[in-house]
């Protein structure tokens, strides 16, 4: 036998000074989380999806350029849907004009745009007549309905774009300017917007009404993480606390772990309000992790508190025994996990950063309750675990019993079989296709999702920007930028697979030079002279009335002008093989023109392909940075390059089996790899640590050693895995799919992790330890206890 450890005796030293001191530090520390937790009021939810971007994202730059220079095009689209199947009645119009008026009553408005208030262009003699397509629908006859409706057919500006090509729906579209400043403006203004479409669907029962838009998408993430945060934490905190009572059988255990994760909840998004994170609803997760691992600390101590309770230890001595036995591995497993969400900071996504930072100071929260608050309060509330006669804390019982005597008995085939597990699980990683279709980031049950769903077979999908400069202002007009523009909006319009509709500023200069030419169809064509498309230009936006100006198609020095096109419903590899195909294109054929393409589809179609990067050279880090400490920890480089194999081997086999399950990865799935090692490693350093301190404190054989890990881990690491899997699992339960994702793969990694850990972890031990001999201190190390 060798002497006790540095961390048996700093465990040993800090129970006995927390519950000699237990009646000041309890209130003590429970006032500074509290004190701590206060910040969290200043958290606010983030009004802008532009949040998940980092600063230095070259999509996100380019769509700040196009704001910059196009205005911000952040809209409340109200898709109206006649149950008729046609738009051109009289009371479907009405119904148009009516809430093409109330637009304006929303919040920052800047432009409304509808088939009423189309702005149609006449030629009479050399004059442009410019006015509404539609001035009072009362009055519309048949005659000026079929008008109306020829009209639209024919305008490229109107024709799928405001009005389905079927005819069958329209869009009243609001261009809004949200400051900055106003907290939760996306969902003032949606909620404003919805009041509209409601009275407009009482006064018009025949019509379908749904919203959507960029500031619809930007409340849609407010609302879920707001429905999450008042959902899901409720419902975790009753999982794990119903777990706990039954598992352990305490009323007072119970209320000891409440009231760690609640303190390190506490803590962690006070620190998100101290630091001014903004919320979303990936951040707004934070508290759901956090309570969720906080768990996992306290039980593997209580556990073994009920153990040395049960056999025969009075409730004191079995707490200082509980902590110095958990030191090392609760302060092993708590560096780890905070080290693997630290990793999220490699992430592009700055959501996913404040997710990390806030997890990651709750976790180093929990692990300071549960060394210091934990003892103290246990210590203080009245606790019993009625001792067993015969009880031997060293030998395992029931299903650790049988499951450590299966693999004593056969470890071979056990490390064989769990390893073929794994591999056959792994080998499907590579069939994972990303696709991360932002409008199917939330389920069913939102509303936004809804009416994404309702609008799409008539308008498409989403809105990609194509942003083409000439390079000097004014250059807008001359002939060759024009007509090279009009290749490429023909050319776009070829894609008929992939694109809805394509309009662009030279459907507008066609138009005008047709007017402007008796109305003559054979001048509908690109006007030969920069001055002429220049005086156009002019005539037409001195007719136009507020707020339907060209500076959301042209720039105020004319020097650059956009291609506005809607995509079909297509998947994140086909946005992307769409934006590199016009890229290509202008390369070979936009005459030294620039191209930008920008869109929040296109923000999002490269996002998960960064994060996987980016996350996975975080991965590496954190897998170097776990190899360090558990070598340091155990003493041996070996120890930690074999303790690697079942913190790895999850993870693979977790995204083997999500490839045969889903099949489909996005945003989320990036930061799983980095979260989930960091909580697998859990039960291996659990488990490790009280095998070496069997072989080499209590000079155990390797069989010996695998029952006493089993014994004093084994129940701890199941009922920890049960509630980690089921705290993640609950994010299942989120509207938003990222969350929902994320729980899911992480919980997949988790129970695997406790399959593996539990066979082929004991089975590495026992083969290496049977070919040493028997006086040898340790297994695949020399002589040293975990530090």
């Amino acid at each position: 036998m060798s002497k006790p450890s540095f961390s048996d005796t700093a465990g040993r030293g800090l129970a006995r000074f927390s519950i000699a001191a237990r009646f000041l530090l309890v209130p003590i520390v429970a006032a500074l989380c509290v004190a701590a937790g206060y910040n969290a009021s200043k958290l606010d939810f983030a009004g802008d999806y532009r949040v998940f971007f980092g600063p230095n994202n070259p999509d996100l730059i380019a769509a700040k350029n196009a704001e910059d220079t196009f205005g911000k095009a952040d809209n409340i689209a109200f898709v109206i849907i006649p149950k008729s199947g046609s738009v051109y009645t009289r009371r479907t119009l009405s119904a148009v004009h009516t809430l093409t008026n109330q637009g304006w009553t929303l919040p920052y408005v800047t432009r409304v745009e509808s088939l009423t208030n189309f702005q149609n262009t006449i030629g009479r003699d050399d004059d442009l007549i410019v006015e509404d397509l539609v001035f009072d629908p009362t009055e519309l006859t048949e005659a000026r309905l079929n008008e109306i409706r020829a009209i639209a057919e024919s305008e490229p500006l109107i024709d799928g774009f405001i009005v389905s090509r079927g005819g069958d729906a329209t869009v009243v579209n609001v261009t809004v300017q949200f400051p900055s400043d106003v907290p939760n403006v996306n969902t003032i203004a949606q909620n404003q917007a919805r009041a509209l479409r409601d009275d407009l669907m009482a006064d018009y029962p025949d019509l379908d009404v749904h919203i959507i838009g960029a500031a619809s998408l930007a409340a849609a993430f407010e609302e879920s993480g707001l429905k999450d945060t008042t959902t899901l934490i409720p419902a975790l905190y009753a999982i794990v606390l119903i777990a706990v009572l039954i598992v352990l059988r305490s009323f007072s255990a119970m209320i000891a772990v409440l009231l760690v994760i609640a303190l390190s909840t506490m803590v962690g998004v006070g620190f998100g309000g101290f630091t001014g994170i903004e919320l979303t609803p990936i951040s707004v997760s934070a508290p759901t992790i956090i309570l969720t691992i906080a768990v996992a600390d306290a039980i593997h101590i209580i556990a073994s508190i009920r153990s040395k309770m049960r056999a025969g230890a009075n409730k004191r001595d079995a707490i200082i025994d509980a902590t110095a036995l958990n030191f090392a591995p609760v302060s092993i497993t708590s560096l780890t996990t905070v080290a693997g969400f630290l990793t999220l900071n490699f992430s592009d996504s700055p959501t996913f950063h404040d997710l990390g930072n806030m997890t990651a100071v709750g976790i180093a929260a929990a692990w300071a309750l549960s060394l210091t608050f934990l003892p103290a309060v246990l210590a203080i509330l009245p606790m019993k675990f009625k001792a067993k006669a015969m009880a031997n804390d060293a030998a395992p019982t029931g299903v650790t019993a049988v499951v450590a005597n299966a693999v004593i008995a056969q470890p071979w085939a056990f490390a064989l079989a769990t390893s073929a597990l794994c591999v056959a699980l792994a080998v499907f990683i590579p069939k994972i296709e990303i696709n991360d279709q932002w409008t199917r980031y939330f389920d069913e049950r939102v509303e936004f999702r809804q009416a994404i769903d309702a609008s799409r077979p008539y308008f498409g999908s989403d809105i990609i920007e194509m942003v083409v400069d000439p390079g000097a202002p004014g250059a807008v007009a001359e002939p060759e930028f024009l007509t090279t523009v009009e290749a490429f909006t023909a050319w776009l319009r070829t894609r008929e697979s992939d694109i809805a509709h394509v309009f662009s500023l030279t459907d507008i200069i066609k138009r005008l030079n047709k007017n402007l030419n008796g109305d003559d169809p054979t001048f509908y064509a690109i006007p030969d002279d920069r001055t002429l498309a220049s005086q156009y230009l002019l005539v037409y936006e001195l007719s136009l009335p507020y707020g339907l100006d060209l500076n959301n198609r042209v720039d105020i020095d004319r020097q650059s002008t956009r291609v506005t096109v809607t995509t079909q419903d297509i998947t994140t590899n086909e946005i992307r093989a769409l934006v590199a195909d016009a890229k290509t294109w202008f390369a070979e054929n936009g005459n030294g023109y620039a191209l930008d393409v920008t869109g929040s589809n296109v923000l999002f179609a490269f996002a998960a392909q960064r994060n996987l990067e980016a996350v996975a050279q975080g991965a590496i880090y954190l897998l170097i940075a776990i190899l360090v400490i558990l070598a340091l920890t155990f003493r041996s480089i070996p120890v930690g390059l074999v303790s690697l194999v079942p913190n790895i081997l999850p993870i693979l086999a977790a995204f083997g089996a999500w490839a045969i399950l889903v099949g489909v990865v996005g945003f989320s799935i990036a930061a799983v790899g980095a979260v989930a090692v960091g909580l697998v490693v859990d039960d291996t350093v659990h488990f490790l640590s009280k095998y070496f301190r069997a072989r080499r404190i209590d000079g155990k054989s390797a069989e010996e050693a695998i029952r006493y890990a089993f014994a004093t881990a084994g129940q701890a690491i199941m009922l920890t895995t049960f509630i980690l899997a089921a705290g993640f699992s609950v994010l299942v339960g989120s509207t938003f799919k990222l969350n929902a994702d994320l729980g899911l793969l992480t919980a997949i990694a988790i129970v695997l992790a406790l399959i593996i850990d539990f066979t082929l972890l004991p089975a590495m031990l026992l083969i290496a330890g049977r070919k040493r001999s028997a006086r040898t201190s340790g297994e695949l190390s020399p002589q040293g206890q975990p530090s």
